[in-house]
């Protein structure tokens, strides 16, 4: 029974049509969409929100935004409201208006949120935090288990502390012109129950009870790796070593092929001839030879003796 009450105000979760117009139930950062329902087309269509122009858009369909945030987030498609990036301020009451035809609109922005997350450990404590806004006094949310009863409380539902029927859909429900609306948050309870250790005594004329097949108080083996991770390593240090010995060969290979150019290089220069200086002066020898002819003039001939 529970359930299906449930199921028949879960049909208005986000857009419900009451008496007065539309209710839509957002939750902040969404898009909502308000339609107009005035039957007058080719009119001038002017939005209000709580009695401040948001938007006007007049028969040739330019539009003129009002002043503020909100206005400056609102467009106007079809007569009908689009406001994007949806703020706890927007909510309220929304009025369209067509030519002289009305009719009026509520927005309600609802934060759900759980403390201290939505995942919650098996017997410790939290809290889940349900706030409305733009729902008029006297009317308060209050939250519903995930079985369907109602929690005690209103927008703060206390779980101290948390047990495994706390898992599942928690729902902040909120009655506004005679229908129910709701927001759900999902729970999950992980773990389990912690109690605290009682103390075991001691008796010091007892010896204390020897553990041959405990594992846990058994200090752990350094590097405790399984077959296939030995051999990895195994096969990766012998790339190294393979790896070092390549550049030692390479290196000395190269070594060798220096020494033999310059090898090389040494015989060549001796197997050439060697190459001197050659000047196109002439040789001093002749000079020298001209200077010794002039300082020694020639001998007289010898005149034969007459003998008397």
């Amino acid at each position: 029974m529970k359930r299906t009450l449930w199921l028949g105000f879960a049909v208005f979760f986000s857009c419900a049509l009451c008496a007065d117009g539309y209710v839509v139930v957002k939750s902040p950062g969404e898009k909502v969409n308000l339609p107009c329902g005035a039957d007058q087309s080719g009119g001038t269509v002017i939005w209000k929100h709580e009695g401040s122009v948001v938007i006007q858009v007049d028969k040739n369909g330019f539009p003129r935004k009002g002043q503020g945030d909100l206005g400056r987030r609102a467009t106007v498609r079809r007569m009908a409201l689009e406001i994007t990036g949806v703020k706890e301020a927007d909510a309220g009451m929304f009025t369209c208006t067509v030519d002289r035809n009305s009719e009026q609109h509520f927005l309600f922005v609802v934060t759900v949120s759980a403390t201290p997350s939505a995942v919650l450990q098996l017997g410790s404590s939290a809290a889940l935090h349900c706030q409305v806004k733009g729902l008029p006094p006297p009317s308060a949310p209050q939250w519903r288990k995930p079985d369907g009863s109602p929690h005690p409380g209103s927008e703060v539902a206390e779980l101290n502390p948390v047990a495994r029927s706390d898992e599942g859909a928690w729902n902040c429900t909120f009655s506004h012109g005679g229908l129910t609306y709701g927001k759900s948050l999902d729970i999950r309870v992980t773990g389990a129950a912690t109690t605290p250790a009682k103390p075991v005594p001691s008796d010091k004329g007892k010896e204390a009870p020897t553990c041959n097949d405990c594992v846990t108080n058994r200090p752990s083996l350094p590097l405790r790796l399984s077959w296939w991770m030995w051999a990895v390593i195994a096969v990766g240090c012998l790339i190294l070593v393979v790896l070092m010995a390549f550049i030692v060969y390479l290196c000395k290979r190269i070594q060798r092929k220096k020494r033999k150019l310059r090898r090389m290089e040494n015989s060549r220069q001796l197997l050439m001839p060697k190459q001197y200086c050659q000047c196109n002066r002439p040789t001093a020898v002749p000079k020298m030879q001209q200077r010794r002819q002039r300082q020694k003039p020639s001998a007289p001939p010898l005149q034969p003796v007459l003998v008397q």
